[in-house]
Parts: C-alpha cells; sequence; structure tokens
C-alpha cells in the first residue's frame, strides 16, 4: 500500500483514443463557446455565473485534447490542464482507489492519519480571489461626484494661472479645498468598503458549513474545511459537495446538479463506474460545489480546495460583481440629474456671457471669473457630503445585520427587501421548527396517541405486535441514523443524522424497539429516496438472519424464504393509497383494502391534518425471490425502474401523524409584516388541511372555515377586463379574504381564474412542486409584486432563486442556501429586521438628500444666479459653498443616517421600486420651493438689508443692475461683500439645524419621534453635530488666516439669533404640514407630501 506524499502523487496511465466522437463533441462545444465568448464581448462584462460554465467547457477540451496528444500550443503551459488529463481517480477500481489513499470504504480514515494530512496540507478551502487595489482606488476617487469635484478642481487651477493676471489666491484655494474633499470621501469610501466586508466576513463565518464523515468507523460531523484526502464522505439530499469525490455507493436516484459548472439545468446521474475518460466529464466523480438535487451516495475526497476542478476555475473567473444594485442605479440617477442640472445652468451662464455680458458689461465678468462661476453652479448643486452618507448608511445596515445574526450575500440585497410587497413562505423547517415528533398513529381501525403507543407495544397482545410492525418499518424505511458519540444518552437527546421526518420516525421506533439491532437483520439492496414529484419514498431489503422466523417487520402470519425480499413504503397517503390492495385491522389480520376502508382512512387522516400534523402512510410488501434475478438487483438503473414497477398490491400498515410545531416568533412575525402591507403567502408541499391548519395558527389565515374560498369558487372564464387587481391600498384591518388551492387544482386552472386568485388577501398553496413554486413566483412578479421567498428545502431552490429576494433558513438545505440572497442564521422574526433595516436604508438616505439639497444646493446656487443676470454682489463666496457642502452640513447629514426608524414606518405601504425614486420630483420640490424658498429668502434679506444696509449704509437700488458700474469704493464693496457673505453663510448653518429636525420624519411631529427623552426614537447625535456645523462656520470665519485667504469674516451676535427665528418658523411651518397630512391622508397635501 502506497502512502500518500503529495497531494499531485498519483499521476494516470496514457489514456485510450475516444474516437471522433468526442472530437465532434469538441468542435461543437467549442463553436458554442465561441458565441458565448462573442456575447460577452458586446454585451459587456460577463458575470460569473455566465463565465464558470465557459472556463468550465474550455478546460474540458483541453483536457479532452490534451489527453488524445493534441494539446494546444496556448495550454502547453497551463498547470490545471496538465493536472487534470492526468488524474486517474476516475478510472480506477474501488479498492484500488482505497488502497491508495488508504482508507476502508466501511471504516473510513483513522483520526491521527486525518489529523497529519489536515497539519501538512491544510485546510480544504479556495484561495480567496485577488482584490484588484488598482480598480478599488480609482473608484474610491472617482466614483459618485469625485470625477465632476477633479474637473471643477482644474477648472480652478486654470483660473489662477495661466489665466489670472493676476493670479487670485482665492481660485487656488478653492481648488485645493475640492481636491480635499475628493481625498476625504476617497477615505471614507475606503473605510466603508473595508468595514462592511469584515463585518460581513464575520456573519458569513456564522453559517453552519458541516458534513458527513466517517472516521473510526463511525459517523461524525465536521467542518467542511477540515476534509483531508482519503475522508469518505456520505452527500444526502440537498447538500452541496464539500470537494471533488469519487463515489463508492450511490442509490439509484442520485442526481447532482452541476448548472454552477456547466452551465446546464438538467441534473445529471451518479454513478459507481467510469463513464468518460476526462475525469471533469466522469460521472463517478461528484465535482466541489454541485449540488445532491435526489438521492444519496458514498464517496471519497480525492481533490480538496484549490486541486479541486472548482477551486481551479473560480481562479481564473473570479472577478468584482457585474452590474449595479437598485440602490446603485437610484444613486447614480440622482448624480446623473444633478450633473444634468449644473451643465445646463453653467452652459446657460456661458451663453449669457458670452452673448450679453462680455458685449454690454465688459469688465464685469472675465474668463477666469466664468469659470470660477461655472465652478460656483457645479459646487452649488453638487450635495458633496452625500457619498460619505451613503457609506455610513451601508456600514450600519452591515452592523445591524451582524447584530441580527442575517448573512445578506450583498447589502443591496436589504434595500431590495424594504420593497417587498408579498412573502411567499414554505411551511416545514421555515414557519415551523422543522422537528418532526409522533404524536399520533393509526391501525386499521384503532388510533393511539405515542404514549400510548409505547405501552401498548410494552404489553404485547396482537395490538402490540401491529406497533412494534409499525415501528420496525418506520425504523428500517428510514435514512437517518443515531449519532454514535450520542447513542447512551436518552432517545429524546441524541443527536441525529437525518432529516426532520426521518428523525421523528426514527426516535418514534427507538422508544419501541431497539432499532441498531433490527436493522443488523436487514441487509439494503435498493431504493428510491423521498422527493417532492414522487411523494414517497421506497426501500428493499433481504434478511441476514439465519433463524427459521423472519425478524420484523415480517408478522409471524406471513410466510417468508430467505431468499425473499422485502418491500417498504413510505409517503403521502393520498398517493400510495391507490397502490394499495390490503391493510392491516386492529387485530393484525389482512383485510382487502376496500372502497370503506379507504374513506375510513381518509377520515382519520383528515383528522390528523385538521390539527396540523403531517400524516405519513406505512407500507409493505413480501417480493418473491425469483420475481428479482441478480442482474436486476445488481444493475442500479434496472432496479429502479423495477421498484418503481412493483410498487403497487401493497399492504397498509398504519399511519403515523407528525407534528412540526410552529417556531415561537413565527406568529408575531407574520402580524408584523402584515401590518406593514405585506401579504403573506403559505406555500408547501403539505396537504391542504394541515397546511390550512397551520396557516390559521400562525396568522396566515385569519378568515372563518366557512369563509375560506376554493378553485370552485372561482369562475372559470371570467373576462380578464372585469377582475380587479390586489387593492394595495387595504388597511391592516380592513375585511380579507382568503384562497386555499392544491397543486391538482392549479394544473387545471385558466389563466382568468390566477388573476383572480392573485387578488385575494390570504393565500394557500398546497400540495405544490418545486416546478408550481416556481410557477407561483413568477406569476406574482408578472403581476407587479416584489416577492420575497422564504425556504429552506431542496424544493424550495427554484422559487428563492426565481424571487425578487430569496431567504433561506440556516440548517436547511445547501442547495437552498446556494440560491438565497439572505440567509436568517438564528430567529424567523430576523426577516422583520432585514424589512426594517431595508426600508430604514432608503428613508434616511432620503432624509439625507432632503437635509442637504436647501441649503448645499438651492441656497447655494441663488447667489450666482442673482450675481450674473441682476450684478449684484454674489452674496455668497465659492469658498463658503464648499465649507458648508463637505463642512458643515456632514456631520447633520450623518447623525439622520443614524436615525431610528419612525414609529410608523413598519405600519406604511411598501413602497414602489418602479415609482418611488431615492430624490423624486416632490422630494425636490419640497427641498427647493418650500425650504429653499425660505432659507434663500432670510438669507438673502440678511446679506443685503441686514450686511449692506444696516451695517455698511449701502442702499439695495446702489447694487441692483450695477455690473460693477456702482460708484462704491472697490476695496470698501470686497470688504462690506465679505460680511454680507459671511451673514447669508452663518443664516444657512443654523438654519440647517431647524431643517434638521424637520426633515428627521417625514410625517410624524418631532413631538411624537423624540430624539432625546424617548429611548425607542432617541437621536443623541443630532444636537452635538449641529454645534459641531456651528463651530466649524466659526473656524473657518473668525481665524485670521481663513479670513485673510477665504475672505471670511466673523458676524455679530444677532446674525446668529436671527436664523434662529427664522428657522423656528419654519421648523413650525413644517409641523403644520405633517399635522394636515395625518389628518387628512388622502388630501392634495398628502399626495403632494414627499
Amino acid at each position: 500500500m502506497a502512502p500518500i506524499h503529495d497531494k499531485e502523487k498519483f499521476a494516470s496511465r496514457p489514456r485510450p483514443h475516444n474516437g471522433s466522437g468526442i472530437e465532434l463533441a469538441r468542435r461543437q462545444r467549442s463553436r458554442s463557446m465561441e458565441r458565448t465568448n462573442s456575447m460577452g464581448l458586446m454585451g459587456g462584462p460577463v458575470s460569473p455565473s455566465a463565465k464558470l460554465p465557459t472556463d468550465f467547457r474550455t478546460l474540458s477540451i483541453h483536457v479532452h485534447d490534451t489527453m488524445d496528444g493534441r494539446p494546444d500550443l496556448d495550454v502547453k503551459k497551463n498547470r490545471d490542464v496538465t493536472d487534470l488529463s492526468e488524474l486517474e481517480w476516475h478510472s480506477l477500481p474501488t479498492s484500488e482507489v482505497c488502497t491508495r489513499l488508504q482508507v476502508s470504504p466501511k471504516r473510513g480514515l483513522d483520526g491521527q492519519m486525518a489529523s497529519r494530512r489536515l497539519s501538512k496540507f491544510g485546510k480544504n478551502v479556495i484561495s480567496p480571489p485577488p482584490k484588484r487595489w488598482w480598480r478599488k482606488l480609482l473608484k474610491y476617487f472617482f466614483g459618485g461626484f469625485g470625477t465632476l469635484l477633479l474637473i471643477g478642481a482644474i477648472i480652478c487651477f486654470l483660473a489662477w494661472k495661466p489665466l489670472g493676471e493676476p493670479p487670485q489666491a482665492s481660485n487656488l484655494a478653492l481648488a485645493v479645498v475640492l481636491l480635499i474633499v475628493i481625498l476625504v470621501q476617497a477615505i471614507f469610501n475606503a473605510w466603508q468598503d473595508f468595514s462592511t466586508s469584515r463585518v460581513m466576513s464575520s456573519i458569513k463565518s456564522m453559517l453552519p458549513a458541516d458534513v458527513l464523515v466517517t472516521r473510526d468507523g463511525d459517523q461524525i460531523r465536521i467542518p467542511a474545511s477540515d476534509l483531508v484526502l482519503g475522508d469518505v464522505v456520505t452527500i444526502s439530499l440537498g447538500a452541496k459537495v464539500p470537494a471533488d469525490v469519487r463515489l463508492l455507493d450511490v442509490s439509484s436516484d442520485l442526481r447532482f446538479d452541476r448548472s454552477i459548472l456547466t452551465g446546464e439545468s438538467v441534473p445529471i446521474s451518479g454513478s459507481v463506474d467510469t463513464t468518460d475518460g476526462n475525469f471533469m466529464e466522469s460521472r463517478n466523480i461528484a465535482l466541489q460545489g454541485t449540488l445532491c438535487t435526489s438521492g444519496s451516495g458514498i464517496g471519497v475526497c480525492v481533490g480538496l480546495g484549490d486541486n479541486t476542478v472548482f477551486g481551479r476555475i473560480a481562479k481564473s473567473a473570479s472577478r468584482d460583481r457585474p452590474g449595479m444594485t437598485t440602490l446603485e442605479i437610484e444613486i447614480l440617477r440622482f448624480v446623473l440629474v444633478i450633473a444634468g442640472l449644473a451643465l445646463v445652468v453653467a452652459v446657460f451662464i456661458a451663453v449669457l456671457w458670452g452673448a450679453w455680458l462680455r458685449r454690454d458689461h465688459p469688465g464685469f465678468i472675465n474668463v477666469p471669473t466664468l469659470l470660477v462661476d461655472c465652478v460656483s453652479v457645479m459646487v452649488a448643486f453638487i450635495p458633496e457630503g452625500l457619498p460619505i452618507c451613503v457609506t455610513l448608511s451601508l456600514t450600519v445596515i452591515a452592523h445591524g445585520m451582524y447584530r441580527a445574526n442575517v448573512l445578506c450575500k450583498s447589502l443591496s440585497t436589504v434595500e431590495s427587501l424594504g420593497a417587498v410587497n408579498i412573502i411567499a413562505s414554505d411551511k416545514t423547517g421555515t414557519l415551523t421548527q422543522n422537528k418532526m415528533t409522533v404524536s399520533n398513529i393509526a391501525i386499521g381501525e384503532a388510533r393511539y396517541s405515542s404514549a400510548d403507543a409505547k405501552e401498548m407495544a410494552v404489553k404485547g397482545g396482537s395490538e402490540g405486535q401491529n406497533i412494534q410492525i409499525l415501528a420496525a418499518v418506520s425504523a428500517l424505511c428510514n435514512d437517518a441514523v443515531f449519532d454514535a458519540s450520542t447513542v447512551d444518552m436518552p432517545v429524546e437527546l441524541r443527536q441525529v443524522n437525518g432529516d426532520a421526518t426521518d428523525t421523528g420516525l426514527l426516535r418514534f421506533a427507538e422508544n419501541i424497539l431497539p432499532t441498531a439491532g433490527l436493522r443488523t437483520l436487514w441487509e439494503e439492496v435498493g431504493k428510491i429516496a423521498f422527493n417532492s414529484k414522487n411523494k414517497f419514498a421506497i426501500k428493499l431489503f433481504r434478511t441476514t438472519n439465519s433463524d427459521d422466523a423472519a425478524p420484523m417487520p415480517v408478522s409471524s402470519s406471513e410466510i417468508f424464504y430467505d431468499a425473499d425480499y422485502l418491500f417498504l413504503v413510505k409517503g403521502a397517503p393520498d398517493i400510495l393509497s391507490r397502490r394499495c390492495s390490503h391493510y392491516v385491522d386492529q387485530s393484525g389480520q389482512v383485510t382487502p383494502f376496500d372502497s370503506d376502508a379507504l374513506a375510513y382512512m381518509q377520515s382519520i387522516q383528515e383528522d390528523f391534518a385538521s390539527r396540523g400534523q403531517r400524516v405519513l402512510l406505512l407500507a409493505k410488501k413480501i417480493i418473491i425471490g425469483k420475481e428479482l434475478n441478480k442482474e436486476i438487483v445488481s444493475d442500479i438503473n434496472q432496479l429502479e425502474e423495477h421498484l418503481l414497477t412493483l410498487n403497487q398490491g401493497l399492504t397498509v400498515v398504519g399511519l403515523v401523524a407528525l407534528v412540526d410545531p410552529p417556531r415561537h416568533d413565527t406568529e408575531e412575525t407574520v402580524r408584523i409584516c402584515r401590518r406593514a402591507g405585506i401579504r403573506f403567502a403559505m406555500v408547501t408541499g403539505d396537504f391542504a388541511t394541515t397546511a390550512t391548519a397551520i396557516a390559521r395558527q400562525v396568522g396566515i389565515v385569519t378568515t372563518q372555515p366557512s369563509e375560506l374560498k376554493h378553485l370552485t369558487d372561482l369562475p372559470h372564464d371570467k373576462p380578464l377586463d372585469q377582475i380587479a387587481m390586489y387593492d394595495d391600498t387595504k388597511e391592516y384591518d380592513d375585511p380579507v379574504c382568503s384562497l386555499v388551492l392544491s397543486g391538482a387544482e392549479m394544473i387545471t386552472m385558466t389563466e382568468s381564474q390566477w388573476k383572480q386568485a392573485l387578488a385575494f388577501d390570504e393565500l394557500v398553496f398546497a400540495r405544490t412542486s418545486p416546478q408550481q413554486k416556481l410557477q407561483i413566483v413568477r406569476l406574482l412578479q408578472a403581476a407587479g409584486c416584489t416577492v420575497a421567498v422564504t425556504g429552506d428545502g431542496v424544493n424550495d431552490a427554484p422559487a428563492l432563486k426565481q424571487a425578487d429576494v430569496g431567504v433561506a433558513i440556516a440548517g436547511g438545505s445547501e442547495v437552498a442556501m446556494e440560491a438565497a440572497d439572505l440567509i436568517l442564521l438564528n430567529e424567523f422574526s430576523s426577516i422583520v429586521t432585514g424589512i426594517k433595516y431595508g426600508r430604514l436604508c432608503f428613508e434616511n438616505l432620503r432624509k439625507t438628500i432632503l437635509y442637504l439639497l436647501p441649503a448645499g444646493s438651492f441656497s447655494e446656487l441663488m447667489p450666482v444666479l442673482f450675481n450674473v443676470l441682476t450684478g449684484v454682489p454674489q452674496a455668497l463666496s465659492n469658498i463658503q459653498m464648499i465649507i458648508i457642502c463637505a463642512a458643515t452640513d456632514v456631520l447633520p447629514a450623518l447623525s439622520l443616517v443614524m436615525e431610528q426608524p419612525e414609529a410608523d414606518l413598519l405600519l406604511r405601504k411598501p413602497r414602489d421600486r418602479k415609482k418611488d425614486r431615492l430624490a423624486s420630483w416632490k422630494l425636490i420640490c419640497h427641498a427647493y420651493l418650500f425650504l429653499g424658498v425660505l432659507e434663500s429668502l432670510t438669507s438673502f434679506i440678511g446679506a443685503f438689508f441686514f450686511g449692506f444696509k444696516l451695517q455698511n449704509g449701502i442702499r439695495f437700488s446702489q447694487l441692483w443692475l450695477k455690473y460693477n458700474g456702482t460708484n462704491i469704493d472697490p476695496v470698501s464693496l470686497i470688504e462690506f461683500t465679505s460680511q454680507a457673505q459671511s451673514i447669508y453663510f452663518f443664516n444657512l448653518v443654523v438654519m440647517q439645524w431647524f431643517n434638521l429636525l424637520a426633515t428627521r420624519t417625514r410625517r410624524l411631529s418631532i413631538f411624537q419621534q423624540n430624539p432625546i427623552t424617548n429611548p425607542v426614537t432617541r437621536n443623541l447625535y443630532l444636537f452635538p453635530a449641529m454645534l459641531c456645523a456651528l463651530a466649524i462656520g466659526c473656524f473657518f470665519s473668525y481665524v485670521d488666516f481663513f479670513q485673510r485667504v477665504f475672505g471670511t469674516r466673523g458676524v455679530k451676535a444677532q446674525y446668529y439669533f436671527l436664523p434662529m427665528a427664522y428657522g423656528i418658523g419654519m421648523l413650525a411651518m413644517d409641523e403644520m404640514r405633517k399635522w394636515w397630512v395625518r389628518k387628512y391622508p388622502k388630501g392634495l397635501l398628502a399626495k403632494v407630501a414627499w
């Protein structure tokens, strides 16, 4: 037995030529690949989801060519191609694979050897992609408004020299200040990127990623990163393959979804035999990153980390996320609107100067002044503090998600979740705890609670034997096993490796009889795993017992020979009952399963289901040995087909009812979501009766049973134009209508019936297949809904991927977590946190924009326009504009990012992503025509009435339309203008205090959203931010250096108190507006309110 010395140790033998078929396939794949690449080049950056399949196919073709002795010149030095072409794990017999890896397929590796290999070869992880710092740095500096600010700085430098004659220091100072603003924004962007990525990485580390391995003869769970070469792993339904695995044993229905690598959506089957000379194409290799969509298998790890096929491709395919998120699109739209307005006004001023001012007033504005005026317009329009606020807002979201134990694959997902208006949720494991326990059983006409069943089994007799047989079927037709480390603990405390249903059945069986001993008496020959399409599971056994009497679950009255087979089935009663011919009655006799017996069994099933219990039918059948020849048993594919044909003429052993209680927070979560204007629909594969019962328990269905509608209540051919859409203006307490549909009914529904169905307030879709779940999501999206899907199973994956926001539950299948955008790591109620933060992010950014625009845009633009159009001195200097936008307004704006949710945030309807913009026309009108006009008007009064007239005796008429033609001494005019500009400046700074208090809420009064005393609405960042804004203004206005360089001046005390009076008046006016909107929510003022 050769020891392992290196991961690359085992080179393969020369490969035989594969003939013309592979060459033809290679050419076809090459043409397909060329089309893909052409599309990528024409259409922009190729996403990783498109690039991975292309790279996989390219690599596979090169491996084929290399194996055939025809390597391309371009790939001769490609180590990945060489390594993969030399691998031979797929072509070796299983015994040889195990020998080379020094592992027993039954006992696995021993613990010491696994530890040595882990320390020698390292963790089973893929190296992270390169950071591409140069690209990030460019984005930090020139993203958002950075490019515009850089252009402005260059223009100011040109206006200083060489155009300035003589050079003006103020132009140089303005250029330097703009560069400083760019630098500060870049630092904030870099800090946010680092902080957010660190927080999200720490959350991701909480995500469970365990794998079931066999070591020292015991099955244990270890982190996937701790796998080593030679580890024997068990791959089950819903699991992601943790490494490149050579399959040793597979179920007949084992299927893998390789779409992440190949782009092909059709699952491929697993095999223990080689099917292709290429390691990447052979079906006895399960590739890392692929998903097990059905069946199960056992394999040995032959490739780990960067040496897996996925790892090799990931290194070449890794790239930054292409495309833009909804939030990024909204911010870009706002940037383009602002830049467009700035450009229009700047062009207007340039045209006005060229056509009029240069000719009629040649000494008024020279070329350097014109350039600086254009920069002033740009500075006036651009809220320089916005990028910093967006940066901090995303950081706040990241920390909020961290505290709530929510994993967001992208922070933009949270913003999208804030716009969701319907949640389509799976039941089992999502709304419920996914902890199945057997509560009741039924055998023949008799019903027992699980506790009574245990007592009856101990007493014995015919009823006790029936219960023992039912328990034996539950234990054998079952893939769950007790963890070896907990077998000495009480049954209810033992850890079980298996799904929730099998776990519940195994615990029930163990309470009746010792399952470990029972399982040693039977050898599994074949099986078909449960799936959402068939809705049943089959297992075929032959006995290993040499005694005359056949072991349980064969009864003493049944004839069973050593060569015979035991056929066991469990599944949905409505599916299996049609395949049954007999049943075991209360006395243990096998009786024909006639219509009366069927009706009675259905009544029992309905009774159990009406209590919210999941009902399974367990059946058995004895197969005579000669009906199954050795060729069929040894061929997995033939055996699967034969098992399906044998699935008839069954004997019903009994019914088992399992209860899966709702999560403790489900009902409250549903209530909060519905109160927030979000519909909550249940989409489940369970019975309609069970689904409706659980839906009532958690508040999804609230109508009386008599008012519940079904398909028969929907007209078959009602004209589409007569069907009303869902009324999203309904209030929470308005009457609602409920509808329950089954998967079988959905197949027959017309377009008219679907449109009627989607207009209901409360929806329950039962007995649905994965395809029907996907269909429901698509129909809801087509109806204009923003859909979130919650689920944890393999059958939820297609719907999770299609949804606007897919939400998976940690601990569910890896297929579901792979398809989802957001993963709840702890409580189901965390989805409310996501919704709240999504809405809060958007609302706070809107408030930030609303705060920045009046002073940082409108009130800065007016002095420039008045100066150009009327010839009066510019009431606010360019430097002061920058100080407001990049200094005094920044901290108060950042304090808005820290604002707590308004009390009515989760009482409002979700926003419409197609209509509700980050900076809508309502918000811009409110910022400019209400707040901006008030701030500009009072500031102009301060500058021209108090500054020029009262302080210096200069009437407004002496300045109006003078265009530097006034008789005032130029040196004195410069000083008077500096004083007036400072009054205008401080008027804006102080009035922004009250703008800050007004924009904190959209509808609520400041007393309802108290920023100080109420701990729920408290925001103690506001007032320090106000004081800091004033302190920054004073710093630049009173320090002698800045007075000389920037031309700023201090102001008298009254010019601090006057704007306070103006601000109180503005706040009072806004309070009156909000009161009117609250009193008349459907009035004209409410309709135009932002």
